[in-house]
């Protein structure tokens, strides 16, 4: 062959190539619309007219699209949300969905900072020329909301403020205390003291501090004055003892530190049981600044070392060394933030909201003043710009143990739908096996095979569930549990399926390839189990879709009645339990919303899913 014959046929063929790429390509991405009749009926296959029947309705494709979404959300969420069973916080309780607890208002930050002071779930601010402001979740009952700043305090200078559980402060440039917010235990009612002298102004005010449900403040005279829920906190003052010598003071839950002159730290609180009151012997002298947190105090001494002492159980006393002196400390709920005299900022103790992870600009910029509180912290330079770390909120809001609803969501929503797929799997199994063998041989295998199914029937499955549950108790873990409940429903749940797959092998096993099969000698098992099964499974897979949204129906059931999988391990039945109360319905409505939403949409497109599968498989649906 010459070389233009051989470059020629080379030309031909690898035109031919590029004419059958391109063709594959064309049909690929634009088929052909129309085909001829009996064109169409060589390329349909059943199971390519039954895909091509689902995806022709735009609802079913869209319920599982919206049910593969929230599949992979509940199981790939988990991974990224940490779930801790031992979380919960008197202080976050129905705290409500949102990330503005560390929001600060643009006029504060334009004006300059004055101060500013943590409270439960909300700051309190005051700017440079006297204006208050109050940011997050600051509605402490359904009628009382610490926003709502009083007359007298918005045509005041304020210099000062302090944050409370569910109270606030604030102190005026004449030295005026004013308080608002939740006075059911007299929080808000100042002493006779501070609305007869302090209003004449016959001393001022050096400092003011609120804690929960008590306040303290310091005269300019060096006395304190408290007031508040006795009740709750021990508010006895060595009045003779202390009198003219308190010039620095600490809150925390249950009790009160006071700073003399001469530089001792003294509790002021009587109450023998409180781990405040135990000063440890390196807090007692030469100390320079207090400040406490939930349950213990910290000194910061004149040689710019910390001292915390009292009922650390989140690591607030493991101080870590510092790189130079400590020259400003202030406490949250559970941790510590200094400012060291080189300029950088550390915290310690709990880490739980991240409110230790101090930002890399904080660590570059030069700060002059910190103010920290609950979970949150907020750094001001010598620009004036306002740096915070810590918790800004949660974005489904909390339930009534200050567990994070998201959290609790996305993990109890692989529970449940983990419960509801492995059930279904065991149904699938038994159902498909013992209705294969009892429509192919028929007979007496199918009489004992059926009676054993109408004998499952027969069992209820929830008191069978409550009777067990309660049997078991509280013998068997939490996973044992879950594994038991997917038994159940897997094993009571297989007869409905049994007796499809039974009525399909009775039409099956007569066709012409059982025939064929039987007369090649191929295996009783071979061909239920190879050839018959595989022609039915299209029609199983409706039951078996529609199984999937009644077992997760069902284990949800279960644990409403609180014979499911037990709290803290959450589930999407457990947590709408959690909100079946006619008080948390009306007010605290994220804590069911969410869940019931989601729940009800997964169920929804679950059985939209196993309605189209059933139409698709309907050899009428071309036809309408």
């Amino acid at each position: 062959m010459s070389e233009n014959q051989k470059n020629t046929t080379n030309g031909s063929a690898k035109q031919k190539k590029e004419f059958f790429l391109s063709r594959w390509i064309k049909r690929l991405l634009f088929p052909n619309k129309e085909l001829d009749i009996y064109a169409e009926e060589q390329m349909q296959s059943p199971m390519r007219m039954v895909i091509r029947n689902f995806f022709s309705n735009p609802m079913s494709v869209i319920a599982l699209c919206v049910f593969i979404m929230i599949a992979l959300f509940v199981f790939i969420a988990p991974h990224f949300v940490k779930l801790d069973l031992g979380e919960q916080d008197s202080t976050l309780v129905f705290v409500s969905p949102g990330y503005d607890m560390m929001k600060v208002p643009a006029d504060l930050q334009k004006n300059g900072v004055a101060d500013i002071s943590v409270g439960r779930n909300y700051s309190v601010g005051a700017d440079k020329e006297g204006n208050v402001y109050v940011w997050g979740k600051s509605k402490v009952t359904k009628v009382i909301d610490l926003a709502d700043i009083p007359d007298n305090v918005k045509n005041a200078k304020i210099v000062k403020v302090a944050a409370g559980s569910d109270h606030v402060l604030a102190l005026d440039n004449k030295g005026t205390v004013y308080a608002w917010g939740n006075n059911r235990l007299r929080q808000t009612t100042l002493p006779s003291e501070l609305m007869t002298n302090n209003r004449s102004h016959e001393f001022g005010i050096r400092a003011i501090y609120a804690s929960d449900q008590f306040s303290l403040v310091i005269t300019d005279d060096n006395r304190a004055i408290l007031w508040g829920n006795e009740n709750f906190a021990d508010l006895s003052y060595k009045a003779d003892e202390l009198d003219g010598h308190v010039v620095d003071g600490a809150v925390t839950n249950t009790a009160y530190v006071l700073l003399t002159d001469d530089g001792r730290v003294v509790c002021g609180s009587n109450n023998a049981s409180t781990p405040v009151t135990k000063i440890p012997a390196a807090a007692a002298f030469r100390v320079k600044a207090i400040t406490g947190s939930s349950n213990t105090a910290a000194a910061l001494k004149e040689d710019g070392s910390v001292v915390v002492w009292g009922a650390s159980t989140k690591g607030e006393d493991k101080i870590p060394a510092f790189s130079s002196k400590a020259v400003e400390i202030e406490g949250g709920r559970y941790h510590y933030t200094a400012r060291l005299e080189d300029g950088s900022v550390v915290s310690w103790g709990s880490n739980r909201y991240k409110q230790l992870n101090v930002p890399a600009d904080v660590t570059k910029s030069n700060i002059e003043k910190m103010y920290v509180g609950s979970f949150q912290n907020y750094a001001i330079d010598t620009d004036g710009k306002i740096h915070t770390w810590g918790l800004k909120g949660f974005l489904l809001g909390t339930d009534g143990l200050g567990r994070d609803v998201y959290a609790r969501l996305v993990n109890g929503g692989k529970m449940t739908m983990t419960i509801g797929a492995l059930s279904v799997v065991i149904e699938m199994i038994i159902g498909i096996i013992l209705g294969g063998i009892a429509g192919y041989f028929g007979g007496v295998v199918d009489m004992i095979i059926m009676r054993i199914a109408e004998v499952v029937s027969s069992m209820p499955f929830i008191p069978f569930a409550m009777i067990l549950s309660a049997v078991m108790g509280t013998k068997v873990t939490v996973e044992q549990r879950m594994y038991i409940i997917m038994v159940i429903l897997g094993i009571l749940s297989w007869p409905g399926l049994c007796r499809l797959v039974r009525a399909q092998m009775f039409a099956q096993r007569e066709m012409e390839y059982v025939v064929a099969a039987k007369a090649l000698g191929v295996k009783e098992g071979k061909i239920i189990f190879s050839h018959i099964i595989p022609n039915v499974m299209s029609v199983c897979l409706v039951s078996i879709t529609l199984a999937f949204g009644t077992s997760m129906l069902t284990e949800s059931t279960l644990s409403y009645l609180g014979f499911g999988v037990p709290l803290p391990t959450p589930t999407w039945g457990n947590m709408l339990t959690g909100a079946n109360n006619s008080i948390i319905i009306q007010n605290y409505w994220w804590n069911w919303l969410f869940v019931g939403a989601i729940f009800g949409v997964a169920c929804i497109c679950i059985n939209l899913i196993g309605d189209s599968l059933r139409d698709a498989l309907d050899p009428k649906a071309n036809g309408r």
